[in-house]
């Protein structure tokens, strides 16, 4: 037995050799990357053209209106319009038509109905809109199985169509000729909202429709609805290759929506299919484009181009009745006025590097050495993990590694990206784990090996520190009682003298910075495992984020209080034989609130607060570069004050587990892989600096309140003495 944990503490030699090759091979890996998220920089804004329409319908001279928002967009910096699948409805609502029931044309004619069937008249505006819609309408219609037929009303043109009002208002057709030629020959390119509702699949008019919105220019399409053009035929049409193969003989892209609370079915088939030339796309909701501030637009729309790799910004608006304003409003000016001008949202992103233009896909590299290079960053990644199996296990570190390399391949041949996501989360745990767990076992080196026991008869008036050690106690004997239990001493505190404050503090700059250098070795192992495009694109995410925000939490509070005592099964039965008290009990409430705000935090969907809402404006200002709050308010500086009073006071080493916050926080931040790799390298970066720059001030404070207790209790004492 004892030959077998021998072999296993060597072999952890080899396995860190093998975690640091992992290391260097990742590197050229987020290289690639890095050159790639260089390949796209342009911004396109697009604006809903149906929403203009909208807003015009409401206006005294509808035509009019649209020509003159047109101009303004144009001036504002606005490049394309979006144009949805046409209806009746929207037709109508653009004034290029009207539509009767069977009831409502008697009542036009003045006659009675007559029962029978329900039919729809179609009546056009002019001989353009019956031109260049009739045909449109006609075939769409026949396409759905419904009959439609030439009528006229005293002297205009229409359609009846054998179908109710309800029906014909519902069915969608390729998208409004009339509007295309508008927007055209006003200079805007056009984006095109394509959606799997016309159906069946048919392959010559989806190329009919291709090359015509290719000859105005259209080189990229965004979908409607859940599902994307093909989707529900694809298992008897195989419709998802047939227009793949049509959009890349095109030259035509996809667009991927931001934040959409599912992903449009059959999208990622697409993507691939396409071979990923897809741009991301964030959407301004016609609610929030209503109140939104010139500022805050410009906050935002830079924040997403720079952190999220968005290449596109689709604008929507609404209108509304105001009582106050006496008629209906439309936030169309206030939107153009945000955009303009050198102090407008275009322009400050062109001076951030992004400047308008048609939004293009990263260009993808994939040399032959790429699959190499992960296959040892593979290998790193399970020594790593073998290494914190071993760290509480040591006769588990040869098994764990041998065990990880069946595993890895086993995965390797199921799921490829499981493969990946689960190395990569194991890493990223495993890496800031280590770097906790090696710094106690220093601090623990340094003070243990001159020590003294404090308390009780051995206290002394002669000592102030000691006296005011035992205020402290005197002051709060639960807390010395339950620290006391846990730490494995009883009721007493362990104190280590022989340090100054000066060497207190050098020493903790160095392990703050040795431990932050072993937590960033799980960087590398995000970026190298994940360098897939899908990431970027968020098609596919990393898995897990929420265990990394815990497990390393969970495993260094575990390794404290269970492995730094003489065994751990003598900490495990002490901890199970404390005896709980109020204060106990009341601690573990404020734990489990903070922990709840904690795990509230991790994702996107918490809330800030006021004051840490005007921190992030003012970094972001002053740097470019927001680093995390818990990371520089918090976590960097509470373990920075930690490694300073753990060099003299055992209790402090809780302090650990806060810090671990940090650590793992640094590594979570390359996991959002749609962020660029120098933003997340500058907001690391920013954060260990603002933070240790916050623990140093944590730190004196902390000596200036010791030397003023200190001398209060010297001179409490002082009288009592005499």
């Amino acid at each position: 037995m004892l030959q077998w944990q021998l072999w296993n503490r060597k072999f952890k030699v080899v396995l860190w050799a093998l975690a640091l090759v992992g290391v260097i091979a990742a590197i050229p890996l987020g290289a690639l990357r890095w050159q790639m998220e260089g390949t796209s920089k342009q911004v396109e804004y697009v604006m809903d053209f149906k929403d203009i329409e909208l807003v015009a319908s409401y206006q005294y001279d509808p035509h009019a209106f649209v020509e003159e928002q047109l101009v303004s967009m144009k001036e504002a910096g606005v490049t394309t319009m979006a144009v949805f699948e046409a209806t009746l409805d929207e037709l109508v609502m653009a004034k290029r038509l009207n539509v009767f029931s069977n009831s409502q044309l008697s009542l036009l004619e003045g006659s009675t109905p007559v029962p029978g069937r329900n039919e729809t008249f179609v009546l056009f505006a002019g001989s353009e809109e019956e031109r260049m819609l009739s045909p449109l309408i006609t075939s769409s219609f026949e396409r759905a199985g419904i009959a439609v037929e030439p009528w006229s009303l005293n002297g205009r043109a229409g359609l009846k169509i054998s179908a109710p009002i309800e029906t014909a208002t519902l069915i969608s057709m390729n998208p409004d000729p009339i509007a295309l030629e508008q927007i055209h020959n006003a200079g805007f390119r056009i984006l095109p909202r394509l959606s799997d509702r016309i159906r069946p699949y048919n392959e010559a008019e989806t190329r009919g429709l291709l090359e015509q919105l290719k000859g105005y220019g259209v080189d990229r399409i965004l979908f409607d609805g859940d599902a994307v053009k093909g989707y529900n035929d694809n298992s008897e049409l195989r419709s998802l290759s047939s227009f793949a193969a049509l959009l890349k003989e095109g030259g035509i892209g996809i667009a991927a929506i931001e934040g959409l609370k599912a992903p449009q079915l059959g999208f990622n088939t697409l993507a691939y299919l396409t071979d990923y030339n897809v741009v991301r796309l964030h959407s301004i909701a016609d609610s929030l484009a209503a109140t939104i501030s010139p500022e805050t637009l410009k906050d935002r729309f830079l924040l997403a181009a720079k952190d999220r790799s968005i290449r596109m910004f689709y604008l929507n608006v609404g209108a509304s009745r105001s009582l106050d304003k006496g008629g209906v409003v439309h936030p169309l000016d206030t939107l153009a006025g945000a955009l303009k001008g050198p102090d407008g949202t275009i322009e400050k992103l062109k001076d951030f590097g992004f400047p308008p233009g048609p939004a293009q896909p990263f260009d993808v590299e994939r040399p032959g050495w790429a699959k190499a290079a992960k296959a040892i960053v593979c290998l790193g990644a399970v020594s790593l993990i073998a290494l914190l199996i071993g760290a509480f296990a040591g006769w588990l570190t040869i098994p764990a590694f041998a065990i990880g390399l069946i595993g890895s391949a086993g995965l390797y041949v199921v799921s490829k990206p499981m493969l990946e996501q689960g190395l990569a989360l194991g890493a990223s745990i495993s890496a800031p784990t280590l770097a906790l767990i090696w710094v106690l076992h220093v601090i623990r080196r340094r003070t243990e090996g001159s020590r003294r026991l404090v308390g009780g008869a051995e206290w002394t008036a002669n000592n102030s520190r000691t006296h005011a050690a035992a205020s402290a106690e005197n002051a709060a004997p639960g807390w010395s009682a339950m620290v006391g239990d846990i730490f494995n001493v009883g009721r007493v505190k362990w104190v280590f003298e022989g340090l100054s404050a000066k060497s207190r503090f050098s020493n903790a700059i160095v392990l703050f910075i040795v431990t932050s250098l072993i937590s960033v070795l799980g960087v590398p192992y995000v970026f190298g495992l994940l360098n897939n495009i899908t990431y970027t694109l968020v098609l596919q995410q990393f898995r897990g984020v929420s265990l990394l925000h815990l497990v390393p939490i969970f495993l260094v509070a575990v390794y404290l209080f269970l492995y730094m005592g003489s065994s751990v099964w003598a900490s495990l039965r002490r901890l199970l034989s404390i005896r709980i008290n109020i204060l106990m009990v009341v601690a573990a409430g404020v734990l489990g609130v903070v922990g709840l705000y904690y795990l509230s935090r991790t994702g996107n969907e918490g809330q800030a607060s006021s004051v840490e809402m005007m921190l992030r404006n003012t970094l972001e200002t002053t740097f470019g570069v927001r680093p995390r709050f818990k990371e520089f308010a918090i976590a960097h500086p509470l373990l920075l004050l930690g490694l300073f009073l753990s060099l003299r006071y055992r209790a402090a080493w809780v302090f650990m587990i806060i810090g671990s916050m940090g650590q793992l926080s640094m590594v979570d931040t390359f996991a959002h892989i749609h962020t660029p790799l120098h933003i997340s390298m500058i907001r690391d970066l920013l954060g260990l600096g603002i933070g240790a720059i916050i623990g140093c001030v944590f730190i004196a404070v902390w000596q200036i309140g010791e030397i003023v207790w200190h001398r209060w209790v010297r001179a409490k004492i002082s009288p009592s003495a005499e």
